[in-house]
């Protein structure tokens, strides 16, 4: 399944749930999803770059590429982005 950890797509479109407020800090930021309640952190303006832009590209990879990460860091992004996902802040979305 798409929003699983282990599982997660970097091929899939994603999005930023609706529900989700983001707070940019100088370590990252903040998200806090209005719906569950929850609190997430992003630990690096890298990360957050990428989730904000998760909407507006064909895919999370593509994102993470926009965003400069490497071929060599996309495993640890992945894991990131997974971990968002399986925690509902962000969505898979239909294709653009």
């Amino acid at each position: 399944m798409p929003g699983t950890r282990a599982g997660f797509d970097l091929d899939l479109p994603w999005q930023l749930h609706p529900q989700v407020s983001v707070r940019p800090e100088r370590f990252g930021a903040l998200l806090y999803h209005f719906g569950t309640r929850r609190l997430s952190f992003l630990k690096s303006p890298a990360l957050l770059t990428v989730v904000s832009s998760l909407g507006d590209s064909p895919s999370a990879r593509a994102a993470c590429r926009d965003a400069g990460v490497t071929e060599a860091e996309l495993p640890t992004y992945a894991t990131a982005l997974g971990a968002l996902a399986a925690s509902q802040m962000i969505r898979a979305r239909e294709a653009l």
